[in-house]
């Protein structure tokens, strides 16, 4: 035993600065996968825990239009209590969850994801999809995933930089997990969350999502959701009607966006428990009436499937969904947008492709049109096309379905970007809680290196020094060795950098420049070294490993310098 803990000790700091380095490693794709297998099981026993209580009162899983009427109304009420009491025990925060959130801590945390609000992500979300709130499952998911996944990096103490990725590894794993889906959540991971692509990011991103997606298999089978579709394919004269329905789905993508957002400014100031009250209250009401809009996507791709021709029942349920919705994420019910993004294009594919049905005398084309309509929805509500594409051709599992897709997506994205200015839902969020989600130029550079890559062993260090010993020890120094000085006067131990100021001794005082310096954790990257010296452009910090007082290395301006330098003449 203790010569494996004696092992392990000598293996790790090797370990920890291999990371510190921006490259491709086998180490990180290992870990990678270690952090995507972990978030894979917490979305697992995430899913079978709605399944499990879904049972008790559903004939089919989140159709709601197979439960009893009595119970129908009861649930939404209830969850929102529930959910209202766990706030209370959690620390709740309104806005404070989800994808936007997750993006926020990936940019400015590194991906470390608060513990409480995991808790409340993980029980909230469970209770808001057993109540049948209209919300989808990956919100919680890419929390936990985020979550679980960084707890290893956190775990090793590796640096911040290898932790950011891992954090996409369980993000990926997450969403893999959630649809079964691994080449959609890399991409969804690099183009929506991370918003950069880099080899050294995108093989463990897509090693985790590969874990996420076969742990999923083993669990509920190799099925996904839209098997059950019938995609047929579609001859060129549809594609001129494909862009009107891009166009339509462009502009129902600014209506959606528009709405969320103005409910969550109008009942920013409201009590919780008030707002997930009216939540309760609004899905009660409309589930009684129209219970086929309830919960995520899966009763809808029913409904889609078994009433194609049923116009009146089709919009009835996107009207539905499309309130439903915007209550449930407007008044902070924890769960995703995703799921019920991909519900409301399915029902508003199927509504679309009456016209075409009309013409052709039958509805064989509607499974296909369901499809599309889900892709064209997600790439302009979330403004992730390519994310958009390969979910759709993943879950179709039929390469017929990309040509049209590609048509449809770049016609709804372009229409509301263009003609409605709409932007991403998550980055209205982001601008709405004032979280910010945006690097500069020099941090985003610098944030991918760690410290201990470029760690300088180059200095002396001296214990509560005379000056007489200052001035002989700098005599005896030969740059760049740097010169440290430990004063213990006060409480706490104080670090100086002592050097010549050539300035100063013109002047007839003391050469001699004294600067504090401050200490920043092995874990730090060079982003927190620029923070700390950018006013002054010069002097340097020094890294500790366990004990703060007990310097193990020092990372010069000059270091700083060079790197920008290197990256786009940043400086």
């Amino acid at each position: 035993m203790l010569s494996t803990m004696r092992r392990w000790r000598d293996w790790l700091p090797g370990l920890q600065r291999r990371l510190a380095l921006p490259q491709t490693s086998l180490q990180l794709c290992l870990l990678g996968m270690l952090g995507g297998l972990i978030a894979a099981l917490l979305i697992i026993i995430f899913r079978l825990a709605i399944v499990a209580f879904q049972q008790l009162f559903l004939t089919k899983s989140d159709d709601f239009s197979s439960a009893d009427p009595e119970i129908v109304w009861l649930l939404p009420l209830g969850g929102a209590l529930l959910i209202g009491l766990l706030a209370l025990v959690t620390g709740y925060r309104h806005y404070r969850m989800g994808i936007p959130f997750v993006i926020h801590r990936i940019k400015t945390r590194y991906g470390i994801m608060p513990f409480r609000n995991t808790m409340n992500q993980f029980f909230g979300g469970i209770i808001a999809l057993v109540s049948g709130f209209s919300v989808g499952r990956e919100g919680p998911s890419v929390h936990l995933g985020a979550y679980g996944a960084s707890s290893v990096g956190r775990y090793l103490q590796l640096p911040y930089n290898s932790v950011r990725i891992l954090a996409g590894c369980g993000i990926a794993a997450g969403i893999s997990a959630s649809f079964n889906t691994p080449l959609a959540a890399v991409i969804f991971v690099m183009e929506v969350v991370l918003r950069e692509y880099r080899i050294h990011v995108f093989i463990p991103i897509m090693l985790a999502s590969v874990v996420g997606a076969l742990a999923t298999q083993l669990v509920f089978g190799h099925d996904r959701e839209l098997a059950s579709l019938n995609i047929v394919a579609i001859s060129i004269w549809h594609f001129p009607y494909l862009i009107v329905c891009g166009i339509v789905f462009g502009a129902v993508a600014f209506l959606f966006n528009q709405n969320l957002m103005r409910l969550i400014r109008l009942v920013k100031n409201w009590p919780l428990m008030v707002r997930l009250a009216l939540a309760g209250i609004v899905t009660a009401a409309v589930g009684y009436l129209i219970p086929h809009a309830m919960g995520a996507e899966t009763g809808a791709i029913f409904n889609a499937v078994n009433h194609p021709t049923d116009v009146q029942l089709l919009l009835v349920i996107f009207v539905g969904k499309l309130v439903l919705t915007i209550f449930a994420l407007g008044l902070g019910v924890p769960g995703g947008v995703i799921g019920p993004v991909f519900g409301m294009g399915i029902v508003l594919g199927t509504l679309l492709a009456i016209v075409p049905a009309i013409f052709i005398g039958d509805s064989s084309t509607a499974g296909t049109y369901a499809v599309l309509g889900m892709a064209g929805l997600m790439a302009a509500t979330l403004h992730a096309p390519l994310a958009a594409l390969l979910a759709v051709i993943e879950l179709a599992s039929n390469q017929q379905i990309i040509l049209p897709a590609m048509v449809v997506i770049i016609t709804a994205y372009v229409t509301t970007v263009q003609f409605f200015n709409n932007k991403s839902i998550f980055m209205m969020q982001l601008d709405f809680m004032q979280l910010p989600y945006k690097l500069a130029p020099a941090d985003d550079i610098l944030q991918k290196v760690g410290v201990l890559a470029l760690l300088s062993k180059e200095y002396v260090l001296l214990h509560n020094p005379q000056e007489d010993a200052v001035r002989q020890q700098l005599a005896q120094l030969q740059l760049p060795v740097q010169l440290l000085l430990k004063r213990d006067d006060g409480d706490t131990p104080q670090f100086v950098a002592a050097s010549y100021d050539v300035s100063l001794s013109l002047s007839g005082d003391s050469a001699i420049r004294y600067q504090d310096i401050t200490g920043l954790p092995h874990q730090s990257t060079m982003a927190e070294v620029f923070a700390l010296l950018e006013d002054e452009r010069d002097g340097l910090v020094y890294i500790y490993q366990d004990d703060p007082y007990e310097p193990v290395g020092i990372i010069r301006w000059d270091q700083v310098r060079s790197l920008l330098t290197k990256q786009n003449n940043l400086l």
